[in-house]
């Protein structure tokens, strides 16, 4: 039975429906179906009603602080339970970032101008919550593009920690991204152990959507196109890494999903 960590940006019901967010739950609970041990993380963002889906926070989990930039971020840790399913949610949070009505963008629809600082926190916080939970996947699928980051701090920043060494990356492929280039200053903020200024060289300072799934897929060991449209752009790139390819299996996806994943 493979133990999959799903990293998701978003997950019904917590969140407005759309296709990244039904595939948020409906992936994990059909692998689930199919024999796996699934868990997701997901930012607890500020629109989602903590008490209509009975979150609560996890005291042992919580309490640490992510370093960004020289600035303490505390991390809280949330748990709930999709009802009719088995699946256990864990919310990552942090008043500064999470707080929001808004998910990515404003009410007058426009992007955070923080929205990388965010990403950052959310990797690294679902990492260090792995840590302590002595729950150690043997495989991390991440989903949609707040999780980008996910695959590059697992692979370089903690590559060693015993957690996560030996988990199998993948990065599944929608058809959007952030709503515009994420601030100028993420590639400072980005630094960590392994991950300097020498080791991004090949990255533009410009972190657009394409550039942020170069650093996704170049430190996967998987790539999978999750819909029918997925971007044709960021699927060329991975073909050309060599990186394992899942194309869309259509909508009846869960045989497909189970085999890329144990091929791994």
């Amino acid at each position: 039975m493979k133990k999959i960590l799903f990293v998701n940006q978003d997950t019904i019901p917590y969140v407005e429906e759309t296709y990244l967010s039904k595939m948020g739950m409906t992936v994990p609970n059909k692998l689930q179906e199919a024999g796996s041990e699934p868990r997701i993380f997901m930012p607890k963002w500020g629109n989602i009603n903590e008490r209509r889906g009975q979150l609560h926070e996890v005291i042992r989990l919580s309490g640490l602080n992510i370093t960004i930039n020289d600035i303490d971020h505390p991390l809280i840790i949330k748990v709930a339970s999709i009802p009719q399913t088995k699946l256990q949610v864990y919310f990552i949070d942090n008043e500064e970032f999470f707080s929001r009505k808004g998910q990515t963008v404003d009410a007058d629809g426009n992007p955070y101008d923080d929205n990388g600082e965010r990403a950052v926190f959310f990797a690294r916080g679902v990492i260090e919550t792995i840590k302590k939970q002595r729950w150690v996947p043997d495989v991390i699928v991440c989903n949609g593009w707040m999780a980008a980051l996910l695959p590059l701090y697992a692979k370089q920043a903690y590559a060693d920690e015993p957690a996560i060494a030996d988990a199998k990356i993948v990065t599944a492929i929608y058809n959007q991204g952030p709503e515009k280039s994420l601030e100028s200053t993420l590639k400072d903020n980005l630094y960590f152990k392994n991950i300097t200024k020498e080791s991004l060289e090949g990255y533009k300072d410009d972190i657009d959507g394409m550039e942020l799934a170069k650093m996704a897929i170049d430190n996967s060991d998987g790539v999978i196109a999750a819909q029918a449209d997925s971007n044709e752009a960021i699927m060329n790139y991975a073909k050309e890494t060599g990186k394992k390819i899942l194309e869309y299996p259509g909508e009846d996806f869960t045989a497909a999903y189970a085999k890329f994943l144990d091929t791994l």
